[in-house]
């Protein structure tokens, strides 16, 4: 890394910040069978394409990326590798072959006859699998699908009580099995979970056989598979049951592919990741639009804000590298379910004075034009100059950069496209700022304080 380089393309940045003589947005539109993407970036030009590109060659970007899929250590911190992409390559080893860890379970499942499979886990082990149950969710299923994240009691009461006296299945997902949420449901749950009932999710067995889980009920998953990317992984198990998850996986595995490759599409595929990249980073470090609202506009996708709040916020809300001249790290993402959304917060987005940056996410539906007409709606009203009334109360912001992602059906192989290019927009924005995102030192010192408050209490 020639630090002078990168020192002078930062200058440029802040030259640029300074002037406004790159207004003009970018134009760029990537789609393939999976996705369309198009920018509405006012204030972010090819001009700063090019030097954010340029800063990211003399900071290596491509060469972490090439580390990261090669398997070697990119989570410094704890001396590891990252090894979650493993489960989308088509010959996966015996570790990381989702279908030969999970398919024994699922034909015992289906053979026993559950009514109603209960998953309990919080973070990466919830919010991954709960997503992709919603997405998949049909009308036919012969399963009830319930998730715990604890540690309320009344959560726990209010979905299992209902459920007494039928035939449940317990899924627990700990990577740690230290996770106290977690371990309170499994001693609520007590007498009722046996080795006939119920499996643990871990990458920790020695403590599962300690806790009473006999080895046939442990599903392991490597040390190397972060929670928050741990959807690929039998985690996701119970998707499985009713669904192809090899779909999730392939779709997965194009976006690596694609990452990596050096065709022209693959050219066009690391642009648009890229422009996701560089204009966050933009907005965040030198235009004070530290929030980002990220909203879906399909019923199936209500929960992925959730999941990509976790994702990005877990990875990147770090401190600034001493040695990175990018102060500003991640932003905060906040959102939901568009439509909901539209009803509630969105006067402020529209006329308040807070800064923000937008992701929009939607596929066209014939049964609910409604939900299109809105994405659309939106997005033009948000990035751009709709509403020329000289009435104060009519006039809107329209100042918000924005992304729009159409997702040409609602598969899992588009999902899995998706949110494996999120995982590329994470990660090569944590390059760009010299930082990790694969620990959590936060989380764990959160976890820390509530045990010391949790023992005065006692």
């Amino acid at each position: 890394m020639n630090k002078r380089s990168v020192q002078q393309a930062f200058s440029n940045l802040k030259q640029l910040s300074k002037n406004d003589t790159a207004k003009k947005k970018i134009s760029f539109k990537f789609n393939s069978k999976y996705l369309n993407y198009q920018p509405f970036l006012r204030d972010f030009s090819s001009q700063h394409f090019k030097i954010f590109d340029d800063l990211a060659d003399q900071l290596e970007v491509q060469n972490s990326i090439a580390n990261l899929f090669d398997g070697k250590i990119v989570n410094k911190t704890e001396n590891c590798p990252a090894l979650h992409h493993k489960y989308r390559i088509n010959k996966q080893s015996e570790n990381f072959n989702f279908k030969k860890i999970t398919e024994p379970l699922i034909k015992k499942i289906k053979k026993e006859e559950f009514e109603n499979i209960i998953t309990f886990g919080i973070g990466g082990s919830n919010e991954g699998p709960k997503l992709l149950q919603e997405y998949t969710d049909n009308y036919l299923s012969k399963f009830n699908y319930f998730f715990i994240s604890g540690p309320d009691k009344d959560e726990f009461n209010s979905t299992l009580k209902p459920l007494s006296g039928q035939k449940n299945f317990y899924i627990f997902s700990s990577k740690s099995l230290s996770t106290d949420e977690t371990l309170l449901c499994l001693k609520w749950l007590g007498r009722k979970r046996n080795s006939q009932n119920s499996i643990v999710i871990t990458a920790n067995p020695k403590k599962a056989i300690e806790m009473g889980f006999s080895e046939n009920c442990i599903v392991p998953f490597p040390e190397s598979v972060g929670g928050r990317y741990s959807i690929w992984s039998p985690v996701s198990l119970s998707v499985g049951l009713e669904n192809n998850f090899s779909k999730f996986l392939k779709g997965g595995s194009v976006a690596d592919k694609m990452i990596l490759g050096t065709s022209r599409e693959d050219k066009q595929y690391q642009k648009f990741v890229k422009i996701l990249v560089f204009s966050d980073l933009w907005f965040s470090n030198f235009k004070n639009k530290k929030n980002r609202i990220v909203l879906s506009y399909n019923w199936r996708l209500r929960s992925l804000t959730n999941y990509i709040q976790q994702l990005e916020m877990e990875s990147l809300g770090k401190h600034s590298n001493p040695e990175s001249s990018f102060k500003e790290t991640g932003q905060s993402i906040f959102g939901g379910y568009g439509s909901t959304a539209q009803h509630s917060y969105f006067q402020l987005l529209h006329q308040g004075t807070a800064d923000f940056c937008t992701d929009i996410i939607y596929s066209t539906s014939k049964i609910s034009p409604l939900l299109s007409a809105q994405a659309k709606g939106q997005a033009s009203l948000l990035s751009s100059h709709l509403n020329r009334s000289t009435n104060l109360l009519e006039k809107t912001n329209s100042n918000s950069p924005v992304n729009i992602f159409h997702l040409n059906k609602l598969s899992l192989e588009n999902l899995g496209f998706l949110i494996a290019t999120w995982e590329h927009r994470v990660f090569i924005t944590a390059c760009m700022l010299e930082i990790n995102p694969f620990d959590q030192h936060g989380v764990i010192a959160g976890k820390l304080a509530a045990k010391k408050f949790l023992t005065q209490w006692l």
